[in-house]
């Protein structure tokens, strides 16, 4: 089976996305990647809460914001590259289906550029327009 084009663009973005979502999961777990260098900083984020609630610290949160947002990209990316690979007609006939990784890329974009740092901002652009390229194939 022959892949179309806009296909190929839709599996490389979201494949982009589950290969920083796993990374990003990888670094929250097993490296101390996400810690402050002044220790002092961790130090106080595990001894206390956010107002919101006593029943977690500040750190145990980074810790499950971090793992959230890491499944979330992995989770797009493991819907959609199956989606574009062996139904991707599903897409084409669907609105929905095919603006969703445009908005999804959108939002993760400004998120990149406000908060985060150069890697993902690139990724993340990368695979931005590679969902923009595919929803304008759709309609040539």
């Amino acid at each position: 089976m022959a892949l179309l084009f806009g296909q190929w663009l839709l599996i490389v973005g979201a494949g982009i996305f589950g290969i920083l979502g796993t990374a990003h999961l990888i670094f929250t777990f097993f490296s101390d990647k996400f810690e402050a260098f002044d220790d002092s900083v961790t130090k106080a984020m595990q001894r206390t809460s956010p107002r919101i609630s006593k029943d977690t610290s500040m750190w145990q949160a980074w810790v499950g914001f971090n793992a959230s947002h890491s499944l979330g990209a992995m989770v797009f990316a493991g819907l959609y590259i199956p989606i574009a690979f062996s139904h991707f007609e599903l897409i084409q006939e669907s609105l929905w289906l095919a603006v969703l990784p445009v908005i999804v890329g959108v939002a993760y974009l400004i998120l990149a550029k406000l908060y985060w740092f150069r890697v993902p901002f690139t990724g993340i652009l990368i695979a931005t327009l590679c969902f923009i390229a595919a929803l304008y194939l759709r309609y040539t």
